[in-house]
């Protein structure tokens, strides 16, 4: 507790732990509260979180059942959000920066990533060949088939944040994961990318300063927390990507990889104030060409 009795975030949560264990990953932070885009996703307050590596080939659908008995199998008997993935756990990186360099309690901010992308998703498809075929795939795949791949990130801060400042995170997380996976591979991202986030607690503020009573209420690019994330989740995936393609070749489009999608469909771009006098068109189908 600070003197002005306010909650010491760097005193309250230590240094999140990382452990791998049997093709699962834990990022441990006692009493934590986390956020999780994935299976059985929203907020949620548990000790740990995990990314959970699964089998080529693999089929289960019981989900629920299948993360416990690999957490079980495993050793870790905390409960938690987790995510799962075709990439083996020894790509798996992480990256660690204090928020605030100059600041005595700087809070720190700790990634962790697994990155493959054998299931790209293009959103400006450029040649006829990479919406052919995601077209080609899709419709030969059945819904429950599993994708290998998957670009999956774990983020933890360690300084108290707000509802807004924890469900934002996960907006910014999101877009240094597609800005890194862009400049290096062409693709936003995957069909099945996920993110969990996490922070020591989550309260509402006392004072009108950010951060002035512990909590921060903000987490944008340009905070001391999301930028702190930004550079933590861009090294992470870089580093992670370096070592699942070390010894292969990325895909150069949707048509090269194993499986992926190209968004194709055009929507209807409008004014909202000219909307109500106006009827809508229907959408169409076809190769994204144009972009203004």
């Amino acid at each position: 507790m600070a003197e002005d009795g306010s909650t010491s975030d760097r005193d309250a949560a230590p240094t999140p732990e990382i452990d791998v264990r049997d093709g699962v990953l834990r990022l441990r932070a006692p009493g934590a509260t986390w956020l999780s885009t994935g299976w059985r996703g929203g907020r949620r307050d548990a000790d740990a979180a995990y990314n959970v590596s699964v089998p080529e080939g693999w089929t289960r659908t019981d989900l629920d059942a299948y993360v416990a008995e690999r957490l079980s199998a495993s050793g870790f008997d905390a409960d938690g959000p987790a995510l799962l993935t075709g990439v083996a756990m020894e790509h798996a990186r992480a990256a660690r920066l204090d928020a605030d360099s100059e600041a005595e309690d700087s809070s720190a901010v700790t990634a962790v990533a697994t990155a493959g992308i054998s299931n790209p998703a293009a959103l400006f498809p450029d040649e006829r060949e990479d919406a052919d075929a995601a077209s080609s795939r899709a419709s030969d795949r059945s819904p429950d088939e599993y994708e290998p791949g998957t670009v999956n990130v774990l983020v933890y801060a360690d300084r108290t944040l707000t509802e807004g400042a924890l469900a934002n995170l996960v907006a910014v997380v999101a877009e240094a994961k597609a800005a890194a996976l862009v400049r290096t591979t062409g693709f936003p991202g995957t069909t099945t990318d996920a993110v969990i986030v996490g922070c020591p607690a989550v309260a509402e503020p006392d004072g009108d300063l950010d951060g002035e009573d512990g909590v921060a209420r903000f987490s944008g690019s340009g905070t001391p927390i999301g930028a702190a994330a930004r550079a933590c989740v861009r090294d992470a995936v870089l580093a992670s990507l370096r070592s699942r393609y070390a010894d292969r070749e990325l895909p150069a489009s949707v048509a090269d990889a194993e499986y992926g999608v190209a968004t194709t469909r055009s929507a209807e771009v409008f004014e909202p104030a000219a909307a109500a006098s106006s009827e809508p068109s229907a959408t169409t189908d076809r190769t994204f060409d144009t972009h203004e």
